[in-house]
């Protein structure tokens, strides 16, 4: 399966690509089509020298975001939220009908008080209802991965222990991410409900972070029990 990730050359683009190139081929995706070919040429050397080398099954690559986008069977939109509309309107008439788009995108800022969520504070809309609004044609939009810790992502060595919550109107496509979060170890998904409950599992994640600096937890994720 060919996994893009635009806005892939971050942290959490490293993480999901580490984790998914055992048995996937990963595009990372930039603005600067040579620097995500350096980033992913530097994760490829990273795995190589990881037990996991033997297991090595797929690829990690670099592109410019268009052609991620054009190339991907499951394009994950690894940007900030103020670039939701301008990403979507560039890739509108590029992804494929039968591409999965990912949102793990959170809607948060920071003021004296801590990490806030800006849906609740400045009424604005949630991540994943932004984002299909701005994909009209793609029916299959899921909002996942807000509480995951990019720091615990990109350690493959071990397990996350940790849950991550599902919204998508399209169990089809819920299915087939399933599949892909089943290979992360200690990764469990959760289905939380329809896209309009998007905004239930962004806001975790200002809270995950408030907690933690109040508390000095490192690296917290969350697990159902």
């Amino acid at each position: 399966m060919k996994i893009g990730i635009i806005g892939g050359t971050g942290g959490m683009g490293e993480g999901f690509a580490l984790r998914w190139c055992i048995n996937h081929d990963v595009i990372l995706g930039s603005r600067d089509k040579q620097r995500a070919q350096s980033v992913a040429e530097n994760h490829m050397q990273t795995i190589k020298n990881t037990s996991f080398s033997e297991k090595l099954n797929g690829s990690i690559r670099g592109d410019d975001n268009l052609s991620v986008a054009k190339d991907s069977e499951i394009l994950i939109l690894s940007i900030p939220y103020e670039n939701i509309q301008s990403t979507c309107k560039d890739i509108e008439n590029i992804i494929s009908d039968d591409c999965i788009v990912v949102s793990p995108i959170v809607p948060m800022s920071r003021n004296e008080d801590g990490f806030y969520y800006i849906p609740f504070v400045d009424g604005k809309k949630s991540a994943g209802t932004l984002v299909a609004e701005n994909l009209p044609h793609c029916n299959k939009i899921i909002s996942a991965f807000h509480t995951i810790s990019e720091v615990k992502l990109k350690n493959i060595e071990s397990s996350l222990n940790a849950d991550t919550f599902i919204c998508t109107n399209n169990k089809d496509s819920l299915h087939i991410l399933n599949s892909l979060i089943s290979e992360i170890e200690g990764l469990r998904s959760i289905y939380l409900g329809p896209l309009s409950l998007s905004y239930q599992a962004e806001v975790l994640t200002p809270m995950i972070l408030n907690s933690s600096k109040q508390n000095k937890l490192k690296h917290p994720g969350i697990k159902l029990v």
